[in-house]
């Protein structure tokens, strides 16, 4: 397929979307040129996190959606890997496949999930549907999304079970510390949501504080998520770095850590998060890791992914040196250890490429099936029902109608609240009231 130097194209929204897709390419197709195609929007990545992924480029380019889908690079490219929201990724699966139907040729289309799934699981496996290939990043996720693909109706074929991309680097060696080469160091792996109250995450950096206290022989380290000015896939409030800027009475061993979490993790000895990829990326070195639940193992934490592991703990059992390692059956379950996960993919993307031509690209949601819904996801991107770019003037009004049935219901809620409760207080104070 293609030209004479194969190519693949990555549309990324986001630093660590970027970063899985990119690194899937090279994993999938090492030997293609590669084409970054980076969405416009709050969250996309800064040329230091572009850089931070390992991998360089041939060319680069923020673009909007629409741009995306007229851009040669795209459409000629011999390997597409969307790294995206799924309802982005939902319309230039849609848009693309319009574009390409009747066609001679077109990319074979990967998609997939740049951390752990959670959370929305049937929503976004079906917001993917249409993907040649949609990875799962371990057999417990690739049976998941075969069950749930089966039972929507899918061709589960498309799941091919692969795994975080990232996951790499040496294996953890304790002896640096035995020799006193450097203190045992303690890091803590932000995430920008969880916990999500500023009392809660302020009490977190007084806990990696006391921690430090009390262990003066350990280092503990505090990784942001991003570095100071940058935007990550998700908006950081309460960033922990201005938390631990504006904490008094900080002790010599407590600090941040810059610079790309592999590198940090070349010398940490226990990281601790509360359910962070970083846990994966600990886990496959062989690195100790904690998974904290001192606010509660719960589904809004992400944290309940990690039951059975052997990594839950408290900050109090970390304090009297519990050191957790996780499990054996749990990580090899969940995708942890695993050799050369990439190979299923590249035979698949293989087999694909013997066809004398590939099949229509079939989202699930269509015109016919979920007329409104879909209609409200493309016209986010300025999109119609036919995958072309909406007039000017008409973007902005794309999904009036569901929005004009919410409007009309608050509108309605609003009235029964006015006539039934604030009328008559209105009323019976104006009846009380002084005459003047």
């Amino acid at each position: 397929m293609g030209s004479a130097v194969p190519r693949a194209a990555v549309i990324a929204d986001s630093d660590s979307r970027w970063r899985w897709a990119a690194l899937t390419a090279r994993k999938i197709a090492p030997g293609h040129a590669l084409d970054a195609r980076l969405l416009s929007c709050a969250t996309t990545p800064a040329p230091r996190q572009i850089e931070d992924a390992g991998v360089l480029p041939d060319t680069s380019r923020v673009v909007t959606v629409a741009e995306a889908l007229a851009d040669p690079a795209v459409a000629e490219a011999d390997l597409l890997v969307l790294g995206t929201l799924g309802g982005t990724a939902l319309a230039l699966l849609h848009s693309l496949g319009a574009a390409w139907d009747g066609g001679s040729r077109r990319p074979v289309v990967i998609t997939g999930y740049a951390g752990a799934v959670y959370e929305n699981l049937v929503d976004g496996l079906l917001l993917r549907a249409g993907a040649d290939l949609v990875l799962a990043n371990s057999p417990h996720d690739a049976r998941r999304f075969r069950e749930a693909y089966r039972g929507a109706g899918v061709d589960e074929e498309c799941v091919v079970e692969a795994g975080l991309p990232f996951l790499g680097g040496p294996r953890y060696d304790p002896s640096a510390v035995a020799r006193g080469e450097r203190p045992f160091t303690v890091c803590f792996a932000v995430q920008p949501t969880v916990p999500a109250s500023p009392a809660a995450r302020a009490g977190l950096v007084e806990k990696l504080r006391r921690h430090a206290l009390r262990h003066p022989e350990r280092q503990v380290l505090i990784k942001p998520r991003t570095r100071a000015g940058e935007t990550g896939t998700r908006p950081e409030r309460h960033a922990f770095r201005d938390l631990f800027e504006a904490l008094g009475d900080r002790p010599p061993n407590l600090g941040l850590a810059e610079g790309s979490m592999a590198e940090v993790l070349n010398r940490t000895d226990l990281l601790v998060t509360l359910s962070s990829t970083a846990a994966f990326e600990a886990m496959q070195r062989g690195i100790p890791t904690a998974i904290l639940t001192d606010y509660g193992i719960r589904e809004a934490h992400g944290n309940h992914f990690f039951v059975s592991s052997g990594a839950l703990a408290s900050f109090a059992q970390l304090d009297e040196g519990l050191v957790p390692r996780p499990g054996y059956s749990w990580t090899t379950e969940h995708g942890i250890g695993q050799r050369d996960p990439f190979g299923p993919a590249r035979a698949r993307v293989a087999q694909l490429r013997t066809r004398a031509a590939l099949p229509r690209v079939r989202p699930f949601y269509t015109p016919q099936n979920a007329p409104d819904y879909l209609e409200g996801l493309l016209g986010r991107h300025g999109l119609g029902l036919s995958g072309q770019p909406l007039p000017d003037g008409q973007a902005g009004r794309a999904g009036s109608g569901a929005m004009r049935r919410l409007i009309q219901r608050g509108a309605g809620g609003l009235y029964r609240v006015g006539t039934t409760r604030v009328a008559p207080v209105i009323r019976r104070l104006a009846e009380g009231a002084p005459q003047g």
